[in-house]
């Protein structure tokens, strides 16, 4: 028998520890945990309700910074800020109407013409590729990687929200929206001083400084880098569509505009981009006409690195173009098409903001080589 007393061997039962909870406090707790799912709620469906209008007001302040040069220009010669927006935007606006009025109904058609000849183009194209170089690209496979076929878009026609009345709802929306932009738009660039004082009125006067600074570097380096670009686009995309009507380039207006705007904003490979596109489609029609459009291409190039640029840009702000490349594609990523046109934009508010308040340090003796330094407009590239 064991020497060991019976309650020894017995097993230790676990202690029960009790806890008292305030009454108060649970019901507090309770009411802050619910009060916190409810406004959370409230917060994600009014941003889901106001994210389409806030991204309007942003396309808005947009337009109002980049124009806003023009404006003050006219204001110092003793232009009265609300006449001088009007004329601006007015103007503005009446030559995009009237181009939509003019080249609307061309530009849709031309559109049109081009997405039905898709399966054709992509069809000769798969067919020259396979003679010249041997390959073995399935033609029929290449087609429905491009082309939507009828089932396609008679699964999108369905899921358009109700038929005829999605179509009018989305058309009024659209209206909606160009109403809003033009609306703020002229606000934004008319009452832009008082609106001002009015944010910074609201902070400390060491915050005010802080958002005057900002504003003002937001809309003389970010606002005259927009316009410049506006104005090179617009020249290219006239340019360009006038080469390729001469020439019987397909579809030469939307072609021309897709030259003209992806060349300026969408930096390093936006050129060849939009060259690509015609030179593909010449190709298989009149394949002559792709040595032209590389040869004016070239030419353009030349004459706006040289002439047109330094005339219109010469007092911006430089951007570096892999930073502009990667706000292209953030841009798009976050807004679509829109986006990849305004992503450059914002980007310049934030380099010309942090070009004020950072700081450049000299370089070290190693990082100092001229070999090293290809560009001669770089800051930091030793004299």
């Amino acid at each position: 028998m064991s020497d060991m007393p019976s309650d020894a061997r017995r097993p230790e039962r676990p202690a029960f520890i009790t806890v008292g909870l305030d009454a108060r406090w649970l019901r507090r707790s309770l009411f802050i945990i619910v009060a916190a799912i409810i406004l959370w709620q409230i917060i994600q469906w009014s941003w889901s309700a106001l994210a389409g209008f806030a991204f309007n007001i942003l396309l808005a302040f947009l337009i109002a910074i980049s124009f806003d040069p023009v404006i003050s220009a006219l204001v110092r010669r003793n232009w009265k800020r609300g006449l001088a927006t009007a004329l601006v935007l007015g103007v503005v606006y009446l030559i995009s109407a009237g181009f939509l009025v003019l080249f609307g109904s061309l530009f849709v058609q031309q559109l049109g013409q081009l997405a039905s000849s898709l399966p054709e183009t992509v069809t000769e194209i798969t067919a020259w590729l396979n003679s010249t170089f041997g390959l073995a690209i399935d033609t029929k496979q290449a087609v429905d990687s491009f082309v939507l076929t009828p089932e396609q878009l008679g699964n999108f026609a369905s899921q358009w929200q109700g038929g005829v009345m999605g179509l009018v709802t989305g058309v009024l929306n659209v209206f909606v929206n160009l109403v809003v932009i033009i609306v703020f738009s002229f606000y934004l660039a008319a009452d832009a001083p008082r609106l001002r004082r009015t944010i910074a009125s609201w902070m400390p006067q060491e915050s005010q400084r802080v958002v005057i600074t900002v504003w003002d570097i937001s809309i003389e380096k970010a606002g005259s880098f927009v316009l410049s670009k506006i104005i090179l686009a617009s020249i290219s995309s006239v340019a360009y569509s006038a080469f390729f009507f001469l020439i019987g380039v397909p579809f030469w207006l939307p072609m021309g505009v897709f030259v003209g705007f992806v060349g300026q904003f969408i930096p390093m490979v936006g050129t060849y981009i939009g060259l690509a596109v015609p030179i593909v489609f010449t190709l298989t029609v009149k394949p002559i006409s792709a040595l032209w459009i590389v040869l004016f291409g070239t030419a353009y190039q030349q004459l706006e690195t040289y002439l047109l640029t330094p005339r219109l840009a010469n007092r911006v702000m430089s951007m570096n173009s892999g930073l502009a490349l990667a706000a292209v594609f953030i841009g798009a990523a976050l807004f679509g098409p829109v986006g990849a046109i305004i992503g450059i934009p914002l980007l310049a508010i934030v380099i010309a903001v942090a070009e004020t308040y950072g700081h450049r340090y000299d370089l070290v003796p190693e990082l100092q080589r001229k070999g090293e330094y290809e560009d001669p407009n770089d800051p930091l590239r030793p004299a």
